[in-house]
């Protein structure tokens, strides 16, 4: 929006020069007003993104009073003992002093390659962990640690949402036809030779009334109040921009465990091979888990092995924790005087690494089936044999199955992806209603750019979300990707919507555009709702525009060339700017319901909608400055007088035709709304009868050109509904309001 306060700049030096002090003023007035508001609202947007990301602090696995907890880093002191894992964002200065792992740095050193650190080394505040864990001891937390200040979470650089880009190209449109008419406009006043002192300032007043002087302020506090109502309802969105794409959004890929699953696991059935009992396998299993990762298979497993009673199989030497990649965890056991490995992971995986695979495969089936997350366990001192299944349960959400169904009346395609076995996914998708088309990973990969119908993939891997997101893009949806862990950083990332889960790491948080704050999906539906709002308020704002570009620009410039004189004053104009703004800022604040389809722009059809209500406006400016000029015998001065009453009052009647797909009285705009429009009456009112700024006309002629406009706007509304029906029907029903 640079160009805007330039031109109004120049204006204000042009009236200068001209000795017209007046308009000098009333035009640095709307500089300063536009220039406090926007820097208002947008600080009041950059206070509630403040708030809400203080919401996202970092936590910590802390060792206290003799068991580990999950804590606010800001509580760490040094001395603590805490645990980082995959995923993690290292929240002190921290000495390690068991276990390895690689760090990502580059947030604070700008060098890319993973730095290893092992026992004695030092991880610092701000490095990402990218594979292992460790534990180790808070050396210094915040502004004493080594990076100090400059040690935070990676930030996206801002970018223009579609919804930005779309009123952006419309405006660049309106300019272009304005250039044309200035052109005219300046043809003519060389030809008839007008004073340079009155053309120039009416043909930079005739730009300024094009440029959406109040886009910025509108569309900052709409997508502010937005993300303030969403916080209330447990979403916090760390990209103001989110909030108008989850309005577009018709493909959502969502994970199994913790969005359609509570993530409250427990051990449902055990499978011993051999001669090995049930506490056997769980005692195996224990081994290769980990109470510090406050994983909850891990801790799943360290109660069932517990309450069972399974005796520890040795000590433990070595452990490698749980790695995506490779799916599998792994322990180095001493006993009886022997090493062991223990593993536990992926069925799949580890009967390709055992030689007695083949007896798991019914089992596993059969375990899977009931929608069950099925690990094996092998174990052996030289070749690997399974010992055995652990079957963990995860029960359905409560709310996963009307959540599904509401998206689905929504328009929103649900699509479940998931690292787990086909028989478990697909029987928790036919559950809940998500569908039974299953494909797999490897089907994902290799459909290429073409249209993957299907409702659930199973045995994904987190960089095959990338490559779905990517691909679904190039289809043309506007996909929102649900995810937790640091590999599902790419795809929230890409994602128009990425939506990280409560249970999410800190970097998922951190790439994520929307993060919930409470467990499940069933939060995606407010921002999805709030979004539609978002979209209609700034669909009224722009369709608003276009039409009073249409009707002021053309009685403008057409008025001077077939009148041969000014129609109104470019002091007018200004004052008119201003009783616009008042309104234009107020949508951010309607009472709007949200569309049952995902909101696409029509740019076609907004104009055609825009020209239906400007051009019966524009007949209505002529018949004003014919019939005040000719028919009431007013001077030129009285009748610009009452050609801007008239401007005033058909810009609020646009607002109101235009803000209701429906008829105009189908839904109450909000207080602010109708309080902006009053006061821009009474005192548009006061003015032109008491002759302030402008030449005085009777009170009886300001009640009659009130009368006329809002006679002549219900016939228009008459014709706007089954117009905009007939243009584009799927618009007429999408954006009847449905109020919450």
């Amino acid at each position: 929006m640079g160009p805007v306060p330039w031109l109004l700049e120049a204006a204000v030096v042009l009236e200068l020069a001209a000795g017209k002090v007046v308009e000098a003023v009333i035009v640095a007035c709307l500089v300063i007003f536009n220039a406090v508001i926007s820097f208002v609202q947008e600080g009041r947007a950059r206070d509630a993104l403040a708030l809400l990301r203080s919401r996202l602090a970092l936590q910590a696995r802390v060792r206290r009073d003799g068991r580990w907890e999950l804590l606010d880093s800001e509580e760490l002191v040094p001395g603590d003992l805490v645990h980082v894992r995959v995923g993690d964002i290292v929240p002190a200065d921290i000495t390690v002093s068991d276990g390895v792992v690689s760090v990502d740095q580059s947030v604070l050193t700008g060098e890319s390659a993973a730095v290893e650190v092992r026992a004695g080394g030092t991880l610092y505040t701000g490095a990402i962990v990218s594979r292992g864990e460790a534990s180790g001891e808070v050396t210094a937390t915040g502004s004493h640690t080594y990076f100090g200040r400059t040690a935070e979470l990676m930030r996206n650089a801002k970018t223009a949402s579609h919804l930005e880009e779309t009123i952006f190209k419309i405006v660049w449109a309106l300019l272009a036809m304005d250039g044309a008419l200035v052109v005219a406009v300046l043809a003519y006043g060389i030809v008839n030779h007008l004073p340079a002192s009155e053309l120039l300032p009416f043909v930079l007043i005739l730009v300024v009334a094009t440029v959406p002087v109040a886009l910025p302020a509108t569309f900052t506090l709409a997508t502010s109040l937005g993300a303030v109502e969403l916080a209330r309802a447990g979403v916090l969105v760390t990209h103001l921009q989110a909030i108008e794409e989850a309005a577009a959004m018709d493909l959502l890929c969502t994970d199994k465990t913790g969005t359609i699953t509570e993530n409250s696991l427990s051990v449902v059935a055990v499978r011993p091979y051999g001669e090995r009992r049930e506490a056997d396998v769980l005692a195996l299993a224990a081994a290769a888990s980990d109470e510090a990762t406050q994983d909850p298979i891990d801790l799943a497993i360290l109660a069932a092995a517990q309450a069972a009673g399974a005796p520890a199989v040795g000590s433990r030497s070595g452990f490698v924790p749980f790695d995506p990649s490779i799916k599998r965890s792994e322990a180095t056991l001493l006993a009886n005087g022997a090493t062991l490995h223990v593993m536990k992971g992926a069925p799949q995986v580890l009967a390709a690494l055992a030689t007695d695979s083949a007896s798991i495969d019914p089992d596993l089936e059969e375990l899977a089936a009931g929608g069950a997350r099925v690990l094996a366990v092998a174990s052996g001192s030289s070749a690997l044999e399974v010992a055995g299944l652990i079957a963990l349960g995860d029960p359905l959400r409560a709310d996963s199955a009307a959540l599904v169904e509401r998206l689905h009346e929504l328009g929103i395609r649900v699509v479940m992806v998931t690292g787990d076995s086909a028989p478990t996914a697909l029987a928790v998708a036919r559950e809940v209603g998500i569908g039974e088309r299953l494909g797999t990973a490897a089907e994902l990969r290799e459909h290429g750019s073409s249209e993957f119908d299907f409702d659930v993939i199973a045995g994904v891997l987190p960089e095959d979300k990338l490559k779905l997101v990517e691909r679904e893009q190039r289809v043309g949806h506007v996909v929102g990707m649900t995810g937790d862990g640091v590999n599902d950083a790419p795809a929230l990332k890409r994602a128009e919507v990425g939506i990280a889960v409560a249970s999410a790491t800190d970097v998922a948080k951190d790439a994520a555009s929307i993060v919930l704050t409470d467990p499940g999906l069933s939060n995606v539906v407010a921002a999805v709702h709030d979004g539609r709002r978002v979209y209609q308020r700034m669909l009224t704002y722009t369709l608003n525009k276009i039409a009073k570009t249409f009707q002021v620009s053309l009685f403008l410039a057409l008025g001077l060339l077939i009148t041969g004189s000014f129609v109104t004053t470019p002091r007018l104009v200004l004052l008119l700017l201003f009783a616009n703004d008042f309104v234009t800022m107020s949508l951010a604040t309607d009472n709007v319901g949200f569309s049952s389809r995902p909101d696409r722009w029509a740019v076609p059809s907004l104009s055609l909608v825009a020209l239906a209500v400007a051009v019966p406006w524009l007949g209505i400016s002529f018949a004003t400055f014919f019939v005040g000029r000719d028919g009431l015998g007013l001077g030129l001065a009285q009748t610009q007088t009452l050609v801007f009453v008239m401007l005033v009052a058909t810009g609020q009647a646009t607002v109101y035709l235009v803000r209701e797909r429906r008829h105009l009285w189908a839904s109450r705009p909000s207080s602010w709304m109708l309080a902006a429009t009053a006061l821009d009456l009474v005192i548009v009112a006061i003015l032109a009868t008491r002759g302030i700024l402008m030449s005085a006309i009777s009170l009886a002629d300001v009640g009659v050109m009130i009368g006329v406009v809002l006679a002549v706007t219900l016939v228009l509304d008459l014709l706007k509904a089954p117009l905009l029906a007939r243009i584009r029907p799927e618009q007429a029903h999408a954006t009847a309001r449905v109020h919450a």
